[in-house]
């Protein structure tokens, strides 16, 4: 499909060191976490999407996870501004990347706080997370770029999880799948399947109803699967030591018109 392209960017020196909030900290084998991270990737090109790697954030140990500097709804970038103070520089090389992508970039600006872990869209509707890394002036400077663009913009709250992506995500027919456990608010989804495992709430849109998932999630592929989706599993357990899931390592576009 024309315009696939997915930005990514590899490991840093530092991830060993990423924060983590909702987690015991544990020990992260960096050697491992780069093959991860590279087969990662090739999972992305073997399935139709042209990778586009964003220069390095060496200094910046949480910069792989990517998704997180950046919201895009079509053809527009909303380069985010986390609540964390010390992701704060990661964005400045994605936009770069967005720039020569041909994207129309707007930022959020102090006092918002915002980050794209906290932003799930399905279709037009577009879900904010409230309650951790992404505050109330983060989801006014949202709402002010996108709703003009069409999006119907929701605040979720999320309290159990760093971000709302970490506590769902959603299949291509628009149901927000998610560990019931880890979801403040599942009345606030039309339509809530609950999945068996925490890991299991994460998907990836490949297109053609396959699913990039965690291969920790077996029990949740299985469901997939009975529902007619096609999962496509990746160890990422480095990544999950730090908070991460499949989502964090991409950023999707799917609609650039260069």
């Amino acid at each position: 499909m024309p315009g696939r392209k997915a930005l990514i960017r590899r490991p840093g020196p530092r991830l060993t060191e990423g924060l983590v909030t909702h987690v015991e900290r544990v020990p992260v084998d960096a050697g491992l976490a780069l093959r991860q991270w590279e087969r990662y990737a090739g999972t992305l090109r073997e399935h139709g999407w042209e990778t586009v790697e964003v220069a390095p954030a060496d200094d910046c140990p949480d910069g792989v996870f990517v998704e997180d500097t950046v919201v895009m709804f079509r053809n527009a970038a909303l380069v985010a501004r986390s609540g964390a103070p010390s992701r704060r520089p990661e964005p400045a090389a994605v936009e770069e990347a967005l720039g020569r992508l041909g994207c129309s970039v707007d930022r959020v600006r102090e006092p918002g706080t915002l980050d794209g872990g906290d932003v799930l869209k399905t279709g037009d509707t577009v879900y904010v997370g409230q309650g951790g890394r992404t505050n109330a002036a983060g989801l006014r400077q949202l709402r002010a770029a996108f709703e003009p663009l069409g999006a119907r913009v929701v605040a979720v709250p999320v309290s159990k999880v760093l971000h709302l992506k970490s506590a769902v995500t959603a299949l291509p027919d628009s149901t927000v799948i998610g560990y019931a456990p880890l979801v403040d608010e599942p009345s606030l989804f039309p339509r809530f399947l609950a999945v068996p495992e925490e890991s299991g709430a994460h998907v990836v849109l490949l297109g053609g109803g396959k699913l990039l998932m965690a291969a920790s999630a077996p029990r949740s592929a299985k469901l997939f699967m009975a529902l007619g989706y096609e999962p496509v599993p990746v160890d990422i357990s480095e990544f999950e030591k730090l908070e991460g899931c499949v989502t964090c390592l991409s950023v999707r576009l799917r609609e650039l018109h260069t």
